[in-house]
């Protein structure tokens, strides 16, 4: 086979698209939370828009029983984020990387924490017996 310009151009149209595909997907999208995502269970790239509702719920030992749902929400300032414990994946909790809240240790799916954020930001947070098993999450808090 004689390697013509037309090939050239297709290899590099296929580096392109490529490097675009490395830049714009894999390890869970997650470059404004430095990569805290990448490992997380649940995470396929989509931060959930909340913005606007004065709370929102977030599933902890979801799916499979290690995972937060959604991983990644956004919300306004003043919104309470309520955490409920779904009973499966053994026994979970919630702890912010920064300090800034943390929870009891529950089992059961009556087990329920919240957090009303108030400062814009970004709160990574995971659950500490199972973060090497990927369950981390972030809630981003933006102005309007």
């Amino acid at each position: 086979m004689d390697y013509t310009r037309r090939h050239a151009v297709a290899a590099a149209g296929s580096a392109v698209t490529l490097g675009l595909a490395g830049c714009l997907g894999g390890g869970g999208g997650d470059a404004p939370y430095d990569g805290h995502l990448g490992p997380a269970n649940n995470f396929d790239g989509v931060v959930v828009d909340r913005t606007g509702e004065n709370e929102v719920t977030v599933a902890v030992g979801a799916n499979s029983g290690l995972s937060f749902d959604p991983a990644a929400v956004k919300v306004s300032p003043g919104t309470t984020v309520v955490w409920k414990w779904t009973g499966r994946g053994g026994q979970h909790n919630v702890i912010a990387d920064d300090g800034s809240f943390e929870s009891d240790y529950y089992l059961e799916d009556s087990g329920q924490f919240s957090y009303t954020f108030e400062t814009p930001g970004v709160y990574k947070y995971r659950c500490t017996p199972h973060q090497t098993q990927g369950m981390l999450g972030v809630v981003e808090v933006v102005e309007a």
